[in-house]
């Protein structure tokens, strides 16, 4: 199960199973969507956009070409907490000169996580403890997701995209690669592509929502992450979390 070929398939049907609870229970439809790396992919299904049995195989083979483009060992990633965006990226530029580490995930201010090549990522992490960082934790992770070692990856899953069917969303969806919604559907394929190469914009994501005038915010899927980097992000949102069926009903009863 711990594979990312095995897990990500696993992990999107959970998400797609909670969301079809929630309606079930009379939850009531979002004005927005999102997801973070993976979830992105349970949004298109529960959008509308990718048919449920297509997002599975598409999923399993994107943790496959993910995996394999860069041999188990050479890549890591790392958590650096207490430091500011500009100064992790300045750091992992100046770590960068024969090796690759970049900031992968912003996911609330003060909480970025880096990857790369796993000899950069190590000098990058005592950079950041240098320039202030509270800590820096290396991740239990296969391989750097979201760098450029992953444009390989990318091109084996556009092939893949691009011979699916996808539809207008019928919820928009704020995407990872750009903090915004897109209704295009082979503009939607396009930022599939990129995301698995690209930083995920999510504290961006949030913040778009926000500005929208979103309040409230349901996290679908297993444990409670995102709904704390929401309140991290914007400590007046309003978060659920529906893993468990006493919070699902709580959830869909307060609305």
């Amino acid at each position: 199960m711990n594979l990312t070929e095995t897990t990500q398939p696993l992990l999107l049907t959970a998400s797609v199973a909670l969301w079809r609870v929630w309606l079930a229970v009379g939850g009531s439809n979002p004005d927005y969507m999102a997801g973070h790396s993976l979830g992105e992919f349970s949004a298109l299904v529960c959008s509308g956009v990718l048919a449920f049995d297509d997002a599975v195989d598409l999923v399993r083979h994107r943790g496959a070409f993910m995996q394999s483009a860069v041999p188990v060992g050479v890549g890591a990633m790392a958590a650096i907490i207490g430091l500011a965006d500009e100064k992790v990226e300045a750091v992992c530029a100046s770590c960068s000169e024969t090796q690759i580490v970049q900031a992968v995930n912003y996911n609330s201010p003060g909480q970025v996580v880096i990857a790369g090549h796993a000899e950069a990522v190590a000098q990058a992490i005592e950079g950041c403890k240098t320039a202030g960082a509270k800590r820096g934790l290396p991740l239990p992770v296969s391989a750097p997701f979201h760098t450029s070692l992953m444009q390989v990856a990318g091109e084996q899953l556009s092939v893949l995209i691009h011979g699916l069917d996808f539809s207008a969303p019928e919820i928009p969806i704020v995407h990872n690669v750009t903090a915004n919604t897109e209704s295009d559907p082979d503009k939607i394929k396009a930022l599939m592509v990129e995301q698995i190469y690209s930083p995920v914009q999510w504290t961006r994501c949030t913040e778009f929502m926000v500005n929208q005038g979103v309040d409230y915010t349901v996290e679908c899927g297993p444990g409670k992450v995102l709904s704390g980097l929401s309140r991290r992000i914007y400590k007046s949102l309003i978060t659920a979390n529906i893993e468990l069926p006493d919070a699902l009903l709580a959830a869909v009863t307060s609305r």
